[in-house]
């Protein structure tokens, strides 16, 4: 009986996508507070949330980005990041180029699609 309690009691965990396929500072600043926002929001509640990056969206993944330390927190917060694996290509990018905590997944589009069909809420992260 207590166990059923206690699984009662415990906070539905949050699931939510964002595909980002824009570029700019100002498209990746936007998603950037959208995360902060929604984790803000939902705490103490427990919430996974990963930033899918494809096409041109990629670009916010690099080393390089004008974003790279807020990702860096973000992550270590337990935000998961990810590129495309053929836009990668397409695109002549490698892994190199991006941060080490960004994984790579064979299709931008299809972990979306993926996520969506898990129960995933899904964010499109752009304009």
């Amino acid at each position: 009986m207590l166990t059923a309690i206690l699984l009662c009691a415990q906070p539905k965990k949050h699931h939510v996508v964002i595909g980002v396929t824009a570029p700019g500072t100002q498209v990746y600043n936007v998603v950037l507070s959208n995360v902060e926002n929604i984790r803000k929001d939902f705490a103490p509640e427990p919430i996974e949330i990963e930033v899918v990056c494809f096409a041109q969206g990629l670009d916010m993944l690099f080393k390089s980005s004008p974003v790279a330390s807020r990702l860096t927190k973000l992550s270590k917060a337990g935000v998961l990041f990810a590129a495309c694996a053929n836009s990668m290509k397409a695109r002549k990018v490698t892994s190199g180029s991006l941060d080490s905590f960004v994984r790579v997944v064979p299709s931008g589009a299809a972990e979306v699609v993926r996520k969506q069909e898990a129960g995933w809420a899904y964010l499109k992260g752009g304009f």
